[in-house]
């Protein structure tokens, strides 16, 4: 991995992910109903005119960088404006060391009043949001999760730096036309983008803020495709991960079992002359199941016609083409023969073509009914039982595809009641990691915390159980407006020398792993410029302009005038015995140099045999223990070799005659 600091970050994984510092966005109040109201009212008459009148605003001279928060505590502390214990409307702020960052910034599409929005008097009650937050990071650009910072930039008053990847920044437009540009530095903060599989340019973020780290998901997807790949993580050990729980009580089937299911409910309804309506997002799903059906139809030499009735069809195709190396292998593979996003059988939708007679098949946004072409066709077709509708993805509650899927067939629309009649289906395509999914990237990710948002309550009172039992990991399911404050161990950062650890290495060569984990590091310890440092003891004297003094032990034992190079062998082999026996994890290498010197660990202990005869060994205090353990060792040596010369030479006295 490459890390560069924020603004723009390069992080380099499977699959190249470019994170990028995104403007803040702008709505122009003054622009809003003719310019004259102005305010979160005024925003909320509806969704056209919500995204509509976006202009830039931008700021020259004197901007304006967040400055840093008092923190009053170490501890990393966690408040979630929404997307608690439901689906929707994410926004989590997190403050770890001292600094305010918000993760997401979404609407809830159930709502058409203010509880749509996060709630920014959570963090301040009057006045603007910049003081008090540093950063915002966005996941990726359905709107749960960035539909609501022309809100917060323009009501709420926000316009500090917020941060997302390139695919995410590029397809934001579509939504939110214009960005300003802001730059920022922010010291002691790093960010880290992981390929997170659930929409073009998603991503999952890791977050570290002087020693505290933090892993946020977002949306992911651990299972690939067709178009793309899964999502992955590093064993990256963050004190705490915040992972979204949408579908962590369900454990679904293959996904080609689905494709299969979702074919034969097609054909079957276009065979009897019924239309089929597939309510998706116009990001996403849309093309995932496009591909599916262009492909099976390809295959078939099926000739039905299929529409995507969504205005961001087309410009959306040409991003994904743009952001090719977003997608899984295969796509990359055969890109440059085929561009898979360019659809033959599927074309652009027209509102007359709803009026036709027959069978069609229609992809029409958005996912949840709740507005848009697939409300506009539901009602239409809703009537007739030939027509079916099939909802691939998940709905949130108020919404009228949740309430389809509830069992609620009578709607009233604009005070004109509506019974649905046609079929009714759910196949989960949805871009989300189930139970397994998730519980896999949690114990890959190996976090000290766990906390569970995007998701409902008995849904996460289920993962949270499985997440504790399992995997033996604290868990937390926060609502809306609680705050968590988790403990997290406090580290000293010590910048360590280079030649210190190469030094370690030379002296761990021949030793096994967890003898290698056992063995402890040393060094002299140098306070500089607030900085710690480790380095090596002659590194410290030159610095400091010392003298460098080595005191070393020696012991000495009395001479052996007949000690030869067999001995010494022997000498060895008694050390190698009682040395390296057992089950002792630490093995020490003994070398034997000459005919009279021997070392222990590369020259950390010495034995030689000086010219009269007397053995002695020589260490330092790092190595007392192991002198002493040589010195006995030699001792009992030294013991048995005088036994036996002394019997030696009474047996030799005692075979010689007596003289006369």
């Amino acid at each position: 991995m490459v890390w560069f600091e924020i603004l723009p970050s390069l992080v380099l994984t499977a699959g190249p992910l470019l994170l990028v510092a995104a403007p803040a966005m702008y709505i122009s109040n003054y622009f809003f109903l003719n310019g004259k109201a102005r305010g979160p009212k005024n925003i909320m008459k509806d969704d056209r005119d919500y995204y509509m009148y976006l202009r830039d605003r931008r700021i020259t001279g004197n901007e304006y960088y967040p400055r840093g928060v008092e923190a009053i505590d170490e501890r990393p502390t966690l408040v979630k404006l929404r997307a608690g214990q439901d689906v929707g409307r994410s926004c989590i702020l997190i403050t770890m060391g001292g600094k305010n960052i918000m993760l997401d910034c979404g609407l809830h599409m159930g709502f058409q009043d203010d509880r749509r929005f996060p709630d920014f008097t959570v963090i301040c009650k009057d006045g603007p949001l910049t003081p008090y937050i540093h950063c915002v990071i966005v996941s990726h650009f359905h709107l749960d999760h960035c539909g609501a910072l022309p809100y917060m930039t323009e009501v709420a008053g926000y316009n500090g730096p917020i941060y997302m990847t390139y695919p995410t920044k590029a397809v934001c437009p579509l939504l939110l036309e214009d960005f300003r540009k802001l730059r920022t530095n922010c010291e002691n903060f790093e960010i880290k983008a992981y390929y997170a599989g659930h929409v073009l340019g998603a991503a999952m973020f890791h977050i570290r803020v002087g020693q505290q780290t933090l892993v946020y998901t977002g949306d992911f997807n651990t299972t690939a495709d067709r178009h793309l790949g899964s999502a992955h993580i590093d064993r990256c050990r963050p004190d705490v991960l915040i992972t979204e729980s949408t579908y962590g009580s369900t454990v679904r089937d293959s996904r080609r079992a689905r494709e299969r299911d979702f074919m034969s409910k097609v054909v079957d309804c276009v065979r009897h002359g019924g239309k089929v309506l597939v309510p998706v997002f116009a990001v996403g799903r849309a093309q995932e199941l496009c591909i599916l059906l262009e492909t099976y139809l390809e295959r078939m030499n099926l000739n039905v016609p299929i529409y995507f009735a969504s205005g961001l069809s087309e410009k959306v195709n040409t991003y994904y083409s743009l952001f090719v190396s977003w997608t899984n292998e295969k796509i990359q593979s055969t890109f440059h023969q085929k561009n898979i996003f360019d659809f033959k059988h599927i074309k652009p939708w027209d509102r007359s073509y709803a009026e036709q007679p027959g069978a069609m098949i229609v992809f029409a946004s958005p996912g949840m009914l709740h507005a848009g072409y697939s409300l506009h066709l539901f009602k239409k077709w809703a009537p007739d039982e030939k027509n079916m509708i099939i909802i691939p993805g998940y709905c949130v509650a108020n919404t009228v595809g949740s309430k389809l899927l509830l069992g609620q067939r009578r709607f009233v629309f604009d005070g004109k009641e509506i019974e649905a009649k046609m079929q009714v289906h759910y196949m989960s395509f949805s871009a989300h990691a189930d139970a397994k999914g998730i519980t896999n990237l949690i114990r890959q990710c190996q976090p000290r915390n766990v906390v569970l948002v995007h998701g409902e309550d008995l849904v996460m009172d289920f993962l949270r159980g499985r997440v504790i039992d399992e995997l033996k990991t604290p868990c937390f399911k926060p609502a809306n407006g609680e705050t968590i404050v988790i403990e997290t161990p406090h580290g000293v950062p010590v910048d360590i020398e280079p030649g210190l650890v190469q030094q370690l290495k030379e002296e761990t060569a021949d030793v096994n792993r967890p003898a290698k984990r056992a063995k402890s590091m040393q060094g002299t310890l140098i306070i500089k410029d607030g900085r710690l440092r480790l380095v090596r003891p002659s590194t410290a004297m030159n610095e400091l302009g010392l003298v460098h003094h080595l005191v070393q032990f020696h012991s000495r034992f009395p001479s052996l005038t007949n000690v030869r190079p067999i001995q010494l062998v022997a000498l060895v082999q008694l050390l190698e015995r009682e040395l390296n026996s057992g089950n002792n994890e630490l093995k020490h290498r003994i070398t034997l140099i000459s005919d009279n010197l021997l070392h222990i660990d590369n020259k950390q202990l010495r034995i030689s045999i000086e010219p009269n005869g007397d053995i002695d060994i020589a260490w330092t205090l790092n190595n007392e223990s192991l002198g002493q353990r040589v010195s006995s060792y030699i001792k009992s040596f030294i013991d048995q070799h005088m036994a036996t010369t002394t019997t030696t030479t009474i047996s030799d006295s005692a075979a010689s005659p007596d003289p006369m």
